[in-house]
């Protein structure tokens, strides 16, 4: 194990000139580190927490990137797998900045790709819904609560926390990055999972107000938005 901090790029070229000192080269990087917020109102996340979720889970994939790539395109060949999610195709009420930083990963990535491809790498994204982790335990809370979203901020967490004990095993997620990482023609998106393969083709094949209605239903949004009130 080597250790690195994607928010440091100091520590990322340490740990890539370890990397390079025993291999001599780099095949494959997947972007994984991130972390999200409990559910809670946009405005309840402060710009310094915002700015601390966009740069570990879009920044960090930026960083190390650029640090990656000029070994890969010296070696003529190469694969970028980044972690992103289902919501980075969907919007995620109470959870608008983790969303955002998801939406960023899914446009940085498809560009990259075609910047890229002529050289002989390859860009994927691994979209997974629900996955069965310590994700929800380890999320933080909202640091400027408002009184205005206590009740939608605890209905919400009650409905993470199932939907989280219930979801996939990360092994769901695993396989995908090793299908990625295999393919001999990648694709840019890999769905990990049955409800991310669901909601992806409901995104992109429903009407947009079916969709809306749909988000708002699943969440129970019109509920507590009557009861807030």
């Amino acid at each position: 194990m080597i250790s690195l901090d994607v928010n440091s790029e100091a520590s990322i070229e340490a740990a890539l000139n370890e990397v390079i000192q025993i291999e001599g080269r780099i095949d494959l990087l997947v972007n994984n580190a991130g972390f999200g917020v409990a559910p809670g109102g946009a405005e309840e996340s402060s710009i310094e927490q915002s700015k601390l979720m966009f740069d570990t889970n879009f920044f960090g994939i930026v960083r190390m990137t650029r640090a990656v790539v000029p070994y890969m395109r010296k070696q003529g060949e190469g694969r970028i797998i980044n972690i992103g999610s289902i919501l980075g195709l969907i919007p995620a009420p109470y959870m608008a900045t983790y969303a955002a930083t998801k939406h960023a990963v899914e446009g940085f990535s498809e560009s990259l790709d075609h910047e890229l491809r002529t050289r002989g790498i390859r860009v994927s994204v691994i979209e997974p819904a629900y996955t069965n982790t310590q994700f929800e335990a380890n999320s933080p809370e909202v640091d400027a609560k408002l009184d205005e979203y206590n009740i939608a901020r605890k209905a919400l967490a009650k409905l993470m926390k199932v939907a989280i004990a219930a979801g996939d095993d990360p092994k769901v997620v695993a396989d995908v990055v090793l299908k990625a990482a295999n393919a001999r023609n990648p694709k840019l998106r890999y769905t990990a999972g049955k409800l991310a393969c669901r909601l992806s083709l409901f995104r992109r094949l429903a009407p947009a107000a079916l969709v809306d209605m749909g988000i708002r239903k699943d969440m129970k949004l019109d509920a507590l938005d009557s009861i807030a009130r």
